[in-house]
């Protein structure tokens, strides 16, 4: 076994690691990265819910022998962790996905790449190797669009495609709203470029070019239009691509882009459903014949108010019964967290906002730091817990406290 890097002793935990970022980011980055939808309620909560659980530790067994190795994607990964896709990373690091993408290939952990990355999928591709990765789609009202990204990503080797099914409209964020967010030059939204002209490739919320430089006729004919109901028909989004015109999409139904979705990406990719938060979409996602789900509520930013991920978690895995994988992100920031989530049920977890607080802290070293720190605290709770395989982890190692400061068994 290669010898542990020494300790970054000015960051010893996840929290740490926020800290560092907070200092490191501009206003713009860190409002855009770290808040959630209306009062940040469910962000909140997202974190909160692991509180309400304490683990059962187990004693005088041999632990000497710790594997934290799952299934994954038909191989195996190391840890029950991925790095979930989030967007622009370029924001928090100059070398964006592609730091991240080494970082994971480092560590063996899976890479999830957003469609609104600021590297293509491709050089994200190259960068990971023989490292897995999925790519994080929103399925566009003009299809095209979607069918041209999903072909790119067979060729370039992604395991699967990861649906976002929690966006038919766009959640409230006010602080995006008041700084008028815009992504800064050099940066654009790199795999849609083809589908945009110069002024467009520049642009990510609105179809506005952060360039004040560019001419009026350019940036005419770089705006793009969402999509609305003239009370006849719908009419789709119009213009290049950015992300309030064209990522959300009121129209996807299970009937129709599911089996689509399916025919476009077998067999080379998988198709997961993220965004699932109720047992009884659960039921159709299995009916459907998705290939996985990730209990998500897009980091507390889409509807404020609803349930914590943790606390969705075992309605979906009970009503799932063992026929797809689980998984499960939001609110984890130690490892401790992560085994709870694996004794409520969820097969993996995925991580997002820590790994961007780690790029903003040293790049890919600060991505490796992150996911470091999260290996190492999950092995060594593991072991105090009693157990040495993933497999062993159930409810039988949790206990609830209630409001009143009651512990229960699950």
């Amino acid at each position: 076994m290669a010898a542990q890097p020494p300790h970054d002793l000015n960051c010893l935990t996840i929290a740490e690691l926020e800290k560092h970022a907070e200092q490191r980011m501009d206003k713009q980055t860190r409002d855009y990265y770290n808040e959630g939808a209306d009062s940040g309620s469910t962000l909140l909560e997202n974190s909160q819910a692991y509180s309400k659980y304490r683990i059962r530790p187990r004693v005088l067994r041999d632990i000497s022998l710790i594997d934290t190795s799952c299934p994954l994607f038909g191989s195996k990964s190391p840890l029950p962790l991925g790095v979930a896709p989030t967007a622009m990373q370029c924001l928090a690091h100059p070398d964006g996905e592609l730091a991240t993408a080494r970082a994971c290939r480092h560590a063996e952990v899976v890479m999830g790449l957003s469609s609104f990355a600021t590297t293509t999928l491709e050089e994200v591709a190259a960068a990971s190797g023989d490292n897995p990765r999925v790519l994080q789609l929103y399925l566009f009202e003009e299809r095209e669009h979607s069918r041209k990204l999903i072909q790119r990503a067979k060729a370039s080797g992604y395991k699967a495609v990861f649906l976002t099914v929690d966006t038919p409209m766009l959640g409230r964020r006010n602080l995006e709203i008041r700084n008028q967010f815009k992504l800064p030059k050099p940066y654009k939204i790199a795999n849609f470029t083809e589908d945009s002209d110069s002024a467009a490739s520049k642009t990510v919320m609105d179809g506005a070019s952060s360039d004040t430089d560019t001419p009026k006729r350019e940036s005419k004919r770089g705006t793009s239009t969402p999509g609305h109901h003239d009370g006849r028909r719908r009419k789709p989004p119009a213009g290049p691509i950015s992300f309030h015109s064209h990522a959300p999409n009121p129209t996807l139904c299970w009937e129709r882009d599911i089996d689509w979705l399916r025919k476009e990406c077998k067999p080379e990719m998988e198709v997961w459903v993220k965004g699932i938060a109720t047992g009884e979409d659960a039921l159709l996602a299995v009916h459907h014949r998705v290939d996985g789900i990730v209990v998500s509520n897009h980091g507390g930013r889409q509807l404020n108010g609803a349930l914590a991920t943790l606390d969705a978690l075992p309605e979906v895995v009970d009503a799932v019964q063992g026929k797809i994988p689980v998984h499960v992100d939001g609110g984890i920031r130690h490892g401790t967290e992560i085994f709870k989530a694996l004794a409520l049920g969820a097969d993996f977890v995925w991580i997002g906002r820590p790994v961007l607080w780690g790029l903003s802290y040293k790049g890919q070293e600060g991505v490796e730091l992150c996911l470091r720190l999260l290996r190492d605290e999950f092995t060594l709770c593991m072991g105090l817990a009693g157990t040495v395989k993933v497999t062993e982890i159930s409810k039988d190692y949790l206990a609830k406290i209630d409001k009143a400061g009651f512990v229960s068994r699950l």
